[in-house]
C-alpha cells in the first residue's frame, strides 16, 4: 500500500533513498534538507544540498529550517498528516514533537551494525577500526542517539583495501533497497522491530581536522586504516620535502606491504614506507592543487628518493 512520506536528508547518501521512494510509488508530501550553503572561492554563492536539488528535479516541495525546536516548525511538519517520515542523514536533531507527528513514527536508515557506531561518522569509524563488516539498518527513531529498536538488516564485508568512499557508495545502494522494503512492510502492517543490544555500544564522532595528519610510529595496519577510512575526504596527509620545500601530500589509498625502517622513512622506489611497526605502500596520493594520481605518477614528477622521510 502506498504511504504518505516526509523524506529527511541532506548529502549525496540519501539521494539514492529518496529516488527509490518515488520510484516504489509512495507519495512524498514534502522533503526536508539542510538550507543552502556558502559555496565558491569567496563564499558568496550559496549551493543547495544534494537532495534539494533531486527534489526539485523530481518536483517536490522543499523545506529547509534551521531548527525544529520551534512550535511553528513542529505544527508546519504535523500538518504534512503524513503516515512515515524517514531519515537518512539529515543533519538536524528530532525532537519529540516531530518523531510523534506522523501516523507511523519515523524510520531511519543508518549505515552501520547497532549499537555499533552510533552517531555522525559510521563508516569512516568502522574502517578506521579495522572493521571487516558493517553494514545498513533501518530503525525506529527515539530520542536517544541512534538506540531506537531495528526492523531491518543488511550486512556488508569490507574489504582490506576498501576506502571510506568506496563503502560510502555500496551503502547508499543498499539503504535506498532497504528502506523501500521497510516501507513496503510497513504498509501491510508486517513490519517488525527488535531492540538493539546493550553492549557492544560505540560511538562514531564526528571526524576532526586534528586527526587527519599521519602518525608514521604507529602500526603499518593502524595507519593503513587511518587512510583509507579518511579518504577520499577530509582525506589523512603528512608533509614531504620535495625540491628543498616542504609540500602537504593528501594520502588516498595505499596497502599493507613488507618492510623494516625508521618510521615515515621510504624504503624503494615504489613509494612503500616504514611504520612503527610493518611498513605499507602508497597506491595513490594528491599533491596540494593537484589531482589524484597514482603513486607512480607522483614519483616522476616529484623525484623522492629512497631514505627520504615523510613528516
Amino acid at each position: 500500500m502506498p504511504l504518505r512520506v516526509i523524506f529527511m536528508g541532506t548529502p549525496e547518501f540519501s539521494v539514492p533513498t529518496l529516488r527509490a521512494i518515488a520510484e516504489a510509488g509512495h507519495e512524498i508530501a514534502a522533503v526536508y534538507t539542510q538550507p543552502p550553503r556558502a559555496a565558491g572561492r569567496r563564499g558568496l554563492e550559496l549551493t543547495p544540498s544534494p537532495v534539494q536539488r533531486e527534489a526539485e528535479r523530481l518536483g517536490i516541495e522543499v523545506r529547509t529550517p534551521t531548527s525544529l525546536k520551534g512550535e511553528a516548525e513542529q505544527q508546519a511538519f504535523a500538518a504534512l498528516r503524513a503516515d512515515v517520515a524517514v531519515v537518512v542523514a539529515y543533519g538536524l536533531l528530532l525532537p519529540k514533537a516531530v518523531l510523534e507527528a506522523t501516523r507511523l513514527g519515523c524510520l531511519n536508515g543508518h549505515a552501520s551494525l547497532l549499537p555499533r557506531w552510533r552517531g555522525a561518522a559510521p563508516i569512516q569509524r568502522a574502517i578506521m577500526a579495522g572493521d571487516t563488516e558493517t553494514g545498513m539498518m533501518v530503525m525506529r527513531m527515539e530520542e536517544g542517539l541512534d538506540t531506537g529498536p531495528v526492523a531491518m538488516v543488511e550486512k556488508c564485508a569490507i574489504a582490506p583495501d576498501m576506502t571510506a568512499g568506496e563503502l560510502h557508495d555500496r551503502l547508499m545502494g543498499m539503504g535506498a533497497s532497504l528502506i523501500v522494503a521497510a516501507l513496503t512492510r510497513l504498509g501491510i502492517n508486517c513490519l517488525t522491530f527488535t531492540q538493539q543490544a546493550t553492549a557492544g555500544v560505540t560511538y562514531a564522532k564526528k571526524i576532526d581536522k586534528s586527526e587527519t595528519r599521519v602518525d608514521w610510529t604507529r602500526p603499518a595496519g593502524e595507519v593503513h586504516n587511518h587512510i583509507r577510512g579518511l579518504s577520499p575526504f577530509p582525506g589523512a596527509w603528512c608533509e614531504v620535502d620535495i625540491g628543498g620545500r616542504m609540500e602537504r601530500l593528501k594520502l588516498l589509498r595505499s596497502t599493507l606491504s613488507d618492510g623494516v625502517g625508521e618510521s615515515g622513512g621510504i624504503l624503494d622506489d615504489r613509494l612503500t614506507v616504514a611504520c612503527g611497526s610493518g611498513a605499507i605502500r602508497l597506491v595513490e596520493v594528491q599533491r596540494a592543487g593537484g589531482r589524484p594520481t597514482t603513486a607512480q605518477e607522483f614519483l616522476r614528477g616529484a623525484k623522492i628518493e629512497k631514505g627520504t622521510k615523510l613528516s
